[in-house]
């Protein structure tokens, strides 16, 4: 069944049709509402397109059911949606869905050419954005290749009650961006019947772009039939959903997790979704009790980050009973589903949908499950790695020949192709394979453990390894809320570790007691010990929470480009004090010394 049949199916249905669909803050918009807001969004998006100068040139007939003066559906028909988490990414959703056009979520966290490379590559026609994002679009406007009429603005940040947004200044020389008033548009063109033009499983619904932590972000395709099938699936096999459910969405709505495991689920089976415009830690609990939420989907680090708040003795007291995502630590975890009373299902996956894993409770700590068979790791070759093999503290002995690239040998699963990237897509699915491009390796039981992506590897004295499994252990230390292990240049060659630390609200760094807690960690080999800690308020990230290990590689231990405070030792007996810009002057001679200056730069 297609997303706008799905829509019409609840608003037809006497059950469903009254019900609230949608809550933010104090707005409250049922089935039947959220159907007939859609239907004008649809309208005006055909409009829109018809109005297009030379619209029909590369049309396709649309089926018999569509109204007379939408008959055809120009190639591409294509919807960017350049918006926060507000009830306008959900009707433009919706209306892209009613009107057989693709929605592209666009990531608002881009800048620059970035950020319109990725809406003309998208064969963007029509954009929906909110006046915030004017002072970003102005100075590209050039590169977006959509007319004027056709950017459309969003100017009612007050309509929803939030308070967080305010009309923005302007700013310096940057003129403003040629573009309409959606409301005023909306009145103009988004009237009518619903248009019910003809949409099949197989089209596309959606291009949603990769996360873009290692290499630049691709657009995934998305078709109906998999959005669907993928709701319809968690609904009933992860989440139990029912009618008398909350999900809480505050990913981005333009990441598959927000969509496929927030957005559409509720849709699916008549629940009811709440949303925020942007993640908040210290918001996420009392918004969970305000809106009864009973499931939370999250991607990156939100439960770290929301564990990093302090403790109250009520925090196990609200509705919660489920959370279901990718990219927590087993501590995490473990802790999260304490802390809060509900249960928490951590996956292995990705956007494109090539395969997935669950972990168990009974897993091996440091792994991310028992995989499917045909999953497994494999070197540049293709050939099956090694079993991983450890010493008695469980530390890694073979990594540089068990760590490989994790793949599905059984097929590519839901991946249906990246956007006008076929390179992409063929090096993804070369064997008729699913490649994922991260790293992985397998215990002798099968166990499957994630080592990190493809630049995550570090170098130490001649020893290769990979981050994760520091990570996993500087995570026990009780002042530790996020770790990132990354390698930074030594001037006498390789790598030296540098871990980026987050600590929990109200704690403090001791270093003499770091250091004694690196020394208790029977499983943390002595070449893994940090060199440098970064003691960081937040990490650079992605905006779907993952952090960007590049970008903390490339700011280094540098003054001028890492701004926190960072700890060092010279030596692994040394003890760890405050890195001053005297000892930054004193390694940079050495680099200098050596003509390795060139490092410090990249």
């Amino acid at each position: 069944m297609p997303v706008g049949d799905l829509i019409r199916t609840n608003a037809s249905d006497p059950a469903r049709r009254g019900r609230v669909f949608l809550r933010y803050e104090d707005a409250r918009v049922t089935y039947g509402e959220y159907y007939a807001e859609c239907v004008r969004w649809a309208n005006l998006f055909l409009n829109l397109r018809d109005q297009r100068p030379g619209a029909g040139s590369q049309e396709r007939q649309a089926g018999s059911g569509t109204r007379a003066s939408h008959a055809t559906v120009p190639q591409p028909f294509h919807v960017g949606i350049l918006l926060d988490n507000i009830p306008d990414y959900l009707y433009a959703l919706g209306g892209a869905a009613l009107a057989g056009a693709v929605a592209v979520g666009i990531n608002n966290t881009k800048r620059g050419t970035h950020l319109a490379s990725d809406i003309a590559y998208t064969d963007c026609g029509i954009l929906v954005t909110e006046e915030k994002y004017l002072p970003l679009l102005a100075p590209v406007a050039d590169q977006l290749h959509i007319a004027p009429e056709r950017v459309l603005v969003t100017r009612r940040w007050n309509r929803y009650g939030d308070g967080s947004e305010t009309a923005p200044q302007e700013q310096g020389n940057v003129s403003p961006l040629r573009c309409r008033d959606l409301s005023e548009v909306l009145v103009e063109l988004g009237t009518g019947p619903d248009p019910r033009v003809a949409v099949t499983d197989q089209d596309i619904c959606v291009l949603v772009f990769t996360s873009g932590t290692v290499t630049a972000p691709k657009a995934v395709v998305c078709s109906h039939y998999r959005i669907v099938e993928t709701a319809k699936n968690i609904g009933a096999h992860i989440y139990e959903i029912t009618a008398d459910d909350v999900g809480y969405i505050a990913m981005p709505l333009f990441h598959a997790n927000a969509l496929m495991v927030g957005f559409m689920p509720a849709l699916y089976y008549g629940a009811s979704v709440s949303m925020i415009r942007k993640f908040s830690r210290t918001r996420w609990l009392s918004d969970i009790r305000r809106y009864g939420a009973t499931f939370f989907n999250y991607t990156g680090k939100p439960l770290a980050y929301i564990l990093s708040t302090p403790p109250r003795p009520d925090d196990h007291v609200n509705p919660l009973r489920i959370c279901y995502g990718n990219e927590g630590s087993q501590r995490v975890v473990n802790e999260f589903a304490a802390r809060f009373g509900c249960r928490v299902i951590d996956v292995f996956g990705a956007s494109e949908g090539g395969l997935g894993v669950t972990r168990q409770p009974d897993d091996p700590p440091l792994s991310i499950g028992m995989p499917a068979f045909g999953i497994i790791v494999v070197d540049e070759h293709g050939d099956e790695r090694p079993p991983a093999r450890f010493d008695a503290e469980g530390r890694l002995l073979n990594a540089d020949a068990a760590i490989g690239e994790i793949v599905n040998t059984q097929g590519v699963a839901w991946f249906e192709g990246y956007y006008k990237n076929t390179d992409a897509t063929a090096q993804r699915t070369r064997r008729g394979w699913y490649w994922t491009g991260d790293l992985g390796y397998k215990d002798a039981r099968g166990y499957l453990y994630f080592a990190g992506r493809d630049v995550e590897w570090l170098r130490v004295d001649g020893e290769n390894f990979v981050g994760r499994p520091i990570e996993e252990t500087l995570q026990r230390w009780p002042a530790v809320a996020l770790a990132a292990v990354y390698g930074v240049p030594d001037p006498d060659g390789g790598d030296r570790v540098m871990a980026a630390l987050v600590l929990r609200d109200a704690a403090t760094f001791d270093p003499e007691r770091f250091a004694v807690f690196l020394g208790q960690q029977v499983d943390l080999s002595p070449k893994w010990a940090p060199t440098y800690v970064r003691l960081a308020t937040e990490l650079p990230q992605t905006a779907t929470a993952k952090v960007l290990k590049n970008e903390l590689r490339r700011q280094k231990f540098r003054p001028d480009w890492c701004t926190d405070a960072v700890y060092w030792r010279p030596s692994p007996e040394a003890a760890y004090r405050l890195w001053t810009a005297a000892d930054y002057a004193g390694l940079h001679a050495r680099f200098a010394a050596l003509g390795k200056l060139a490092l410090l730069d990249i």
